[in-house]
């Protein structure tokens, strides 16, 4: 018996660490301290820089769509993305972290779910079968709109928003978790809320990006991580 113990002991002691750490797999991560943006970021309608050693988000001015930065990766279903925020002034609307998949074609640009994150609230959304499913993006977007009162019932269904107090000028820390079809939301290690919808369980998720809406929102320590195998 005094044999088996050790042998025991590390065997439990495996275990817990396995259940505590389900996102285990650094699948990308960036202090921002390099001269720049590496080599695996990519940028869409982004003035974003790396200036002392934080991504400061920048939407230029008079463009038409928010500045995303974003990491391609190997397709992946459950994910956790971690990152410190901090908005610098009240110009500073939100951002956005975007779970998307390039190689789906049946919503707008791929997007599967998104967290939005404001001074005054925090939206989890499945952009999937909600907002950005073609049909629905294309009925939003004609002109004038052609979106019934049937279709707005549903999408009230495929969004969650919970009130937060996000402080201006200091730094947070911000962590989304995809489990199936639920995204799980924290910030400063407090756990927000969670929403589930069945987008959210797409499995072939392969880009994540930040999205910054309008200016003066900074970004550091930021992680993309694979749940255990």
């Amino acid at each position: 018996m005094k044999r088996l113990l050790p042998t025991l002991l590390l065997s439990l002691s495996a275990t817990l660490a396995f259940a505590e750490a389900p996102y285990s797999r650094t699948i990308f991560s960036d202090d921002f301290s390099g001269n720049g943006f590496g080599p695996r970021w990519g940028h869409y309608k982004s003035g974003s820089v790396i200036k002392d050693g934080v991504l400061v988000g920048i939407t230029p001015e008079g463009s038409d769509h928010s500045a995303v930065d974003s990491v391609k990766f190997d397709p992946e279903r459950d994910l956790e993305v971690a990152v410190k925020f901090r908005f610098v002034s009240d110009k500073a609307k939100s951002f956005n972290v975007w779970f998307d998949d390039k190689d789906y074609k049946e919503s707008h640009a791929g997007h599967i779910c998104n967290v939005s994150v404001s001074p005054a609230n925090v939206t989890v959304g499945d952009a999937k079968t909600g907002n950005f499913r073609n049909d629905i993006y294309e009925k939003k977007k004609a002109v004038p709109p052609t979106i019934t009162d049937e279709d707005k019932k549903m999408l009230a269904t495929k969004n969650k928003s919970f009130p937060v107090k996000v402080s201006l000028q200091d730094w947070h820390t911000l962590v989304a978790q995809t489990k199936g079809d639920e995204i799980t939301v924290s910030i400063d290690g407090k756990v927000v809320g969670s929403f589930k919808s069945e987008g959210m369980a797409h499995d072939h998720k392969t880009l994540v990006s930040l999205t910054t809406n309008q200016v003066d929102v900074n970004y550091d320590d930021f992680s993309i991580k694979g749940a255990a195998k």
